[in-house]
């Protein structure tokens, strides 16, 4: 193998410059730096698939103090379409790999000082995988009123049939049943993007 030392290449004629042809290895060796003082396209990778999903208004939980599926139904965005945002609600992405997956929820018991836990949890295939608590009570007849829980956890589905959901729940020590609050678009979100390795 010869060896071309060169302080500088340019292209002959225009501005491009091309190094090797299509199917060909171009090696960097071992403890080499590369400085980029330009534009880089092409290079590293992209946090897709992504997705992030939000309420479009207030949702009934499913009774008092009872894990009810959170109905994401309005995308702000979607790179794949590997988010349900009309009928299972659940995010299944088709590429495997590692994700982070995040939400926050607005719980709100029927009145003040009603609201004893507000808990939210990311389910993977119809089981939780975590949660997220908020319990300000000192006494059972305690609470708050209003409180957003956050989640978020890194995953790594399978990128074919893995799926999932979030899922909320409020105790309200009247008995009554809360709801998932919508004051705006990001009082309630679901989204995930996928971590470049």
């Amino acid at each position: 193998m010869a060896t071309l030392f060169v302080d500088k290449i340019d292209p002959q004629s225009g501005t491009s410059l091309e190094i090797g042809s299509s199917g060909d290895t171009i090696t960097i060796p071992s403890g080499a730096t590369i400085t980029n003082n330009g534009t880089q396209t092409g290079f590293g990778g992209t946090n897709t698939p992504a997705f992030q999903a939000n309420l479009s208004a207030s949702q009934n939980l499913g009774g008092n103090n009872t894990w009810t599926k959170v109905a994401f139904n309005e995308e702000s965005f979607d790179t794949n379409s590997d988010y349900d945002n009309s009928s299972n609600y659940r995010f299944t992405p088709t590429v495997s790999g590692k994700y982070m997956i995040y939400a926050h929820c607005q719980l709100s018991a029927t009145a003040v000082d009603r609201n004893g836990i507000s808990e939210i949890a990311i389910y993977k295939n119809n089981s939780s995988i975590a949660q997220s608590i908020i319990d300000p009570r000192q006494a059972s007849s305690e609470g708050g009123h209003r409180f957003t829980c956050t989640i978020n956890l890194v995953v790594e589905p399978n990128g074919s049939g893995d799926y999932y959901e979030i899922f909320a729940r409020c105790f309200d020590n009247s008995g009554a049943t809360g709801t998932l609050h919508y004051d705006n678009d990001g009082s309630n979100v679901f989204g995930a993007y996928k971590i470049i390795e």
